[in-house]
């Protein structure tokens, strides 16, 4: 499936919540760092819950691989979905020009500015 780039006129983050002990969050991390490719102005950071826990607390992350998707410094998506790297090139696409308000949990939104800064 080919995919166009978006033009980014807002900064683009993707994060993935993992951990390394997860079989799935292991077969998933050579394909979420190959996005970058399909979004060179994105940045992409894996995050181990565990290793990275005072990043991510008070974030309880129970379910792998729970994605973060922020705009401009915005939080604009924050949840598990299934590790389907087209699934996932079709959700950035669908944020990458987002730049209404945030409707997520003010603790979604300080991980963002964490991530981000």
């Amino acid at each position: 499936m080919s995919t166009s780039n978006p033009s980014l006129s807002e900064p683009l983050l993707v994060a993935c919540l993992c951990a390394q002990w997860c079989g799935t969050c292991k077969d998933y991390a050579p394909l979420f760092a190959g996005l970058q490719k399909d979004f060179p102005g994105a940045t992409f950071r894996w995050v181990d819950i565990e290793d990275e826990s005072d990043l991510v607390d008070p974030i309880e992350v129970e379910n792998f691989p729970t994605l973060l998707i922020a705009t401009g410094g915005q939080a604009r998506f924050f949840g598990t979905m299934t590790p389907h790297i087209d699934t996932l090139k079709r959700l950035i696409q669908a944020h990458a020009g987002d730049s209404g308000a945030s409707r997520l949990p003010a603790e979604v939104q300080a991980l963002t500015e964490k991530l981000d800064g």
